[in-house]
Order: structure tokens, then C-alpha cells, then sequence
């Protein structure tokens, strides 16, 4: 393998770039070429390549978003868009592809090496929701970026005695505000892997007021409904005022971490190995501390899982 290429599909999410530079500069440690492939599969396809050396990126690391921009092209799951994306790959003498995205990006990656072009995939979404992987990167970025807002959110509750229903993203995985629940506090969760009643959250609300409290944090993730209709709902049962936060694209963007970076190294560097070593179809993730691979079908064929106890923490923690 002499030449390989990199790119990003689906939506942004802090460490993109700081995983294109670490696949960068492990394939040319080991003196392989690097293309970047600009705009996701609709560049692959149209052929919007470019060379990638050490100083095309430098100083990403900190960056957000992603510098090889990303697009939707749902055309691609057609045969004959993947045959040009491949012939593309090829007249450009480029021998593998890694593809950052979350599960739908893994589907093109996947139908490319049944065609014969080995890829590896590397889980970049803030939704923490490709099975596999006990972390995706981007997910611990848009954690703190949502727990920095929802402590503001915090004050002005606190000081108004007032109720906030704070809608975060996720899709239809709960771990954004699982995870941002927990950390923040919040009085309810709700999570689209749990279901819930409406009555439960107003004897919340009631318990509260009862020993003094006025003021509450509810965090609904976008897969459940919106946040406004649950606030919509919640007035009508409680005759009380509920306002409504949604974070919205905000949790996609900022600096990563320092753990999404470092997560990002982690698996830029194995997705390079995986492709020196001359397999395809695979994809790189973390389980209990360690870089693993897996094939990449288990990343879109298993349903994701969220971490329920962590749920039932929550409400345990929130009484």
C-alpha cells in the first residue's frame, strides 16, 4: 500500500480533525501518501481530491468541525456512484480509504470494500450511538459544551424559581442527556430507550415544590419529541409556566476535548494500521480503555444500547 486516502461524511463533530491529522501523520511515519477527499462520499464521487502532507495539517488539531467539509449524498448507496467513486480512487493510484462519520457513513465505506477498496471507518458523531465503540469522538465535546450550558441555565432557574425544559440532540440515542443529566444534575431524564409517563414528571415537579424547591431542570433528547411540545404539555397539566432551551447545533461545535483528541489519535493511528496491514471492512473503536477493530457491518446491523443504569442513577440521585 502506497497511497491511501481519508474523508468525512455526515454530520461534524469535534475531533474530525484531529483524527484526519493523526491518519495523516501515521500514514507518512510510515511513508504512505496521503489524499483528502473533500466533501464526503459526493467529492468521492466527483473526484475532489487533494494531497494531504504534514503542513496541511498543522495546527487542526484544536479546530472543530471538519476541514475536509462534509455533505449529505444519499445517492451513493446506488451501485453505479459506487463503481465511479472507486474508479476515481483508483486513476488517483490510491490503494485504501478511511471514512469518519457515524453509521451511515460505515454503509458506504462497507459497500465500497464488498466491491474490492478495503476501508476502515473510524466513529466520529457527537450522538455516541455506533455499537462497538463505548465512545465516539465528538460525543465527550458536545457533553461539556451541553453541561456548560445547562449550569447557566442552572442560575437563571435558580434565581427566578422557575422551570426549564432543556431539549438536547442525540437522535434517537439517549446518551447526550444521559450523560448530561447526570453531570448537571437535572431533576428528569428522558431518554427515547425509556418510556416515560407524563403524570410521573408532574409528581416530580409536586415533590419538589412540597419540601421548598421551585425551581427544576428537565432534559428531554430530541429523539423523544421536542422540547417545546413537552413544555406545551407539561403547562396544560400543571399550570405552571415551563421555558424551553434547545441547544441545537451548538453541541457540534467548540475546540474538542482533550479526551476527544487524544481518542482521535488513538484510532487515526489504528485505522492507518488496519489498512497497512491490508485489511478492509473493518472499524476502530474503544472498549475498556483499549483501541479495538471490529467489522464494520456490527456498527449498522446491531441496535446502539445506552447505559440504563445510568438512568436509573440519575433519577435515584434526583429525588
Amino acid at each position: 500500500m502506497k497511497k491511501i486516502a481519508v474523508l468525512t461524511s455526515g454530520g461534524d463533530a469535534p475531533g474530525m480533525n484531529a483524527a484526519i491529522r493523526a491518519v495523516v501523520r501515521k500514514a507518512h511515519y510510515h511513508k504512505i501518501d496521503v489524499v483528502g477527499v473533500y466533501y464526503g462520499y459526493e467529492g468521492l464521487y466527483n473526484g475532489k481530491f487533494e494531497p494531504l502532507d504534514l503542513g496541511s495539517v498543522g495546527g487542526i488539531i484544536q479546530r472543530g468541525g471538519t476541514m475536509l467539509y462534509s455533505a449529505r449524498f444519499p445517492e451513493f448507496k446506488e451501485e453505479e456512484i459506487q463503481n465511479k467513486a472507486i474508479e476515481n480512487l483508483r486513476n488517483q493510484g490510491i490503494d485504501g480509504l478511511v471514512v469518519i462519520g457515524g453509521d451511515g457513513s460505515y454503509r458506504g465505506a462497507m459497500a465500497l470494500t464488498e466491491k474490492g477498496f478495503p476501508c476502515v471507518g473510524i466513529p466520529g458523531t457527537i450522538d455516541n450511538d455506533i455499537p462497538g465503540t463505548e465512545y465516539t469522538i465528538g460525543f465527550d465535546t458536545a457533553l461539556n459544551t451541553a453541561v456548560e450550558a445547562i449550569d447557566k441555565i442552572r442560575d437563571t432557574a435558580t434565581s427566578h424559581e422557575n422551570t426549564f425544559i432543556v431539549e438536547v440532540m442525540g437522535r434517537n440515542a439517549g446518551d447526550i442527556a444521559l450523560w448530561t443529566g447526570l453531570a448537571a444534575g437535572a431533576e428528569t431524564v428522558l431518554i427515547p430507550e425509556e418510556e416515560f409517563e407524563i403524570e410521573d414528571i408532574v409528581a416530580r415537579l409536586e415533590r419538589s415544590a412540597a419540601r421548598g424547591k421551585r425551581h427544576s431542570i428537565i432534559i428531554v433528547a430530541e429523539g423523544v419529541m421536542p422540547g417545546h411540545k413537552l413544555g406545551k404539555i407539561l403547562e396544560e397539566r400543571t399550570g405552571v409556566q415551563i421555558r424551553v432551551s434547545v441547544l441545537g447545533h451548538m453541541q457540534r461545535g467548540g475546540a474538542p476535548s482533550a479526551r476527544d483528541r487524544v481518542l482521535a489519535g488513538r484510532l487515526g493511528a489504528k485505522a492507518v494500521e488496519l489498512l497497512l496491514e491490508g485489511q478492509g471492512g473493518r472499524a476502530v473503536g474503544i472498549h475498556n480503555h483499549a483501541v479495538v477493530d471490529y467489522d464494520l457491518k456490527e456498527a449498522y446491523e446491531n441496535k446502539h444500547k445506552a447505559d440504563v443504569s445510568l438512568y436509573t442513577l440519575s433519577k435515584e440521585l434526583s429525588i
